[in-house]
């Protein structure tokens, strides 16, 4: 039987409810680290799994996504991609990229999509080709299954438009976001009286998995851009939901269902 030729990837729990991803090339052996907030839990799903690291990627400087970085690359000399605009925050970076740079994560195609809003220089990564039916996109802390980031550095009008570039990434695309919010996410959500069936859907998927201890993620970005009020912001039901006007400008609706969720 021919070995696989699509990327096989890996959440790795970490912290309190962060995930960090993996990604594996089996033609190649490559093996990309993504957003590595902590080096334990890499270190044991490498032995798990009797991998080498091949490579480091970061989304964003926050700590909980690069507090591994200099440990994993001590123990395996390799190099760390990092959004350019933040290597003032991310040390060592050795090869930086920013918006609409191509570049190769595990010897697959990738994408570098600016992503402003949770910090100033936030990033992901979209590869639209791992072999099987669907690409997949890291994309840290800026989209989440029914949810979005905070805006820590950005403004609310860059998050919104981080947001819909993202939605505009195919709806076969597996979205691997840093954090297990879903559940929390999903309980802000009921309480807006939205009425769309597949966000009701999604709600009692996330509800389901969450009881037996399952993750919620990754997701299929089809799934979220129907189910994903941040990611509705124009939707005309969405906005009624939120009590604006039809004509609302989508960046002050998201900022109003931002705002809420902070207050949530």
């Amino acid at each position: 039987m021919a070995a696989s030729t699509s990327a096989q990837w890996y959440r790795i729990p970490a912290l309190k409810d962060n995930y960090i991803w993996m990604l594996e090339n089996p033609s190649t052996g490559a093996l990309a680290i993504i957003d590595p907030g902590e080096t334990e839990a890499v270190m044991a799903a490498l032995k798990a799994h009797d991998l080498t690291p091949t490579e480091i990627i970061n989304t964003h400087h926050h700590a909980d996504h690069t507090d591994g970085n200099a440990a994993l690359r001590a123990a395996f000399d390799i190099p760390l991609m990092a959004p350019a605009s933040e290597q003032a925050r991310i040390a060592d970076i050795t090869t930086p990229v920013s918006h609409g740079d191509r570049v190769t994560i595990a010897g697959y195609d990738a994408h570098v999509i600016e992503t402003p809003g949770h910090t100033t220089g936030h990033v992901a990564f979209h590869l639209p080709d791992i072999g099987g039916d669907h690409g997949i996109a890291f994309v840290g802390d800026t989209l989440f299954s029914m949810g979005c980031g905070r805006v820590f550095e950005g403004t609310m009008a860059e998050m919104w438009a981080s947001l819909a570039a993202l939605r505009d990434l195919p709806d076969e695309t597996l979205i691997c976001a840093g954090h297990e919010y879903s559940a929390a996410n999903a309980d802000y959500v009921a309480s807006l009286n939205w009425s769309r069936a597949e966000s009701h859907d999604r709600m009692a998927a996330i509800k389901s998995l969450r009881a037996e201890g399952e993750p919620t993620l990754p997701v299929m970005l089809g799934v979220e851009k129907k189910a994903n009020p941040f990611l509705n912001c124009d939707a005309p039901d969405l906005i009624a939901a939120m009590n604006m006007p039809a004509d609302s400008d989508p960046a002050e609706v998201f900022d109003a269902l931002r705002t809420g969720k902070d207050q949530f």
